[in-house]
């Protein structure tokens, strides 16, 4: 398999299952940070890698960690550590803020 360079006029990506073995999930890279083309990978669970003066790399890996909210259990222990910590967990919150 080899990377995939994305069209600045596309916003088409490559299926996930045509992500790179080593690295593992490297999909793609090019294109831009455009809300379109981001709001497309993030439908196809494909997500970036981005830092100023680098390009722009794809990822799909696999295996993925995937949380199920209706399945999720959160053990005592993590309840306590979540308590104590300086962080909080939000879901669908700040989307645009945050992409």
């Amino acid at each position: 398999m080899r990377l995939v360079q994305l069209s600045q006029e596309s916003l088409h990506f490559p299926p996930p299952e045509m992500a790179l073995r080593e690295p593992n999930g490297l999909l793609a890279m090019g294109g831009d940070l455009s809300p379109a083309r981001l709001l497309s990978a993030y439908q196809r669970s494909i997500f970036l890698s981005f830092s100023p003066g680098a390009p722009i790399l794809w990822w799909s890996p696999d295996p993925r960690a995937v949380l199920l909210p209706d399945e999720f259990h959160l053990s005592r222990n993590m309840a306590r550590f979540h308590r104590r910590s300086p962080f909080r967990v939000t879901m669908n919150q700040a989307f645009f803020e945050v992409v």
